[in-house]
């Protein structure tokens, strides 16, 4: 019983899973043959090695450049801004937007100690300097650090030859978070985008 009670807490710390969910996973677990466990467990090791960071735009993916920045069917002019890159997935899931991305890969959050360093602002710039974007959304969260982000941004942008900065609507909730928004909030908030430069 070891073993299933180390594996029930080592469940417990991702993110969204509780008791009753690491225990259904472990039972899940056990009744799947070796060769599914061996699959499934060489999945998860593997997964950092088969993965890299796309240098135009932060994102997660198998190859550099990513399959987002490499596709040539995307609005090319226009530029999304993200803290993560799991709100990045949720965008890209919905079907809702279909221009490119940048990863910020943090925000501004002064309470714990972080903040946007240079590096993370001129890798910005970069990007939007080698896309010509026409127009930059800024897809902060609606909660503190995300304004937070989003005023440090647009500070940055207002030197920038951008012709257009625009900021998600609050269809959002405030004190959410992009990636637990549904299909119907992301789209209103993306097409409720209001222009701030």
């Amino acid at each position: 019983m070891d073993l299933i009670n180390d594996l029930v807490n080592t469940l417990k710390k991702f993110p969204g899973i509780g008791l009753k969910s690491a225990r259904r996973i472990a039972f899940f677990l056990i009744k799947q043959d070796n060769s599914e466990l061996e699959r499934i467990g060489a999945m998860i090791s593997s997964l950092k090695k088969g993965l890299v960071s796309c240098s135009l735009c932060g994102n997660i993916s198998s190859q550099d450049p990513c399959n987002i920045c490499t596709d040539t069917l995307r609005d090319r002019k226009t530029l999304c801004i993200v803290e993560d890159i799991e709100a990045l997935s949720v965008f890209e899931h919905s079907g809702i937007y279909n221009g490119l991305y940048h990863v910020l890969g943090g925000h501004n959050d002064p309470m714990n100690g972080e903040y946007l360093d240079d590096e993370a602002i001129n890798f910005l710039l970069r990007h939007i300097k080698k896309i010509k974007a026409e127009e930059v959304i800024i897809a902060t969260n609606p909660r503190l650090e995300g304004d937070m982000t989003y005023y440090t941004i647009l500070d940055v942008l207002r030197g920038a030859k951008v012709k257009k900065v625009s900021r998600l609507a609050y269809g959002l909730p405030l004190g959410g978070s992009i990636e637990f928004a549904d299909r119907m909030t992301l789209h209103t908030a993306l097409e409720a985008r209001r222009q701030v430069l």
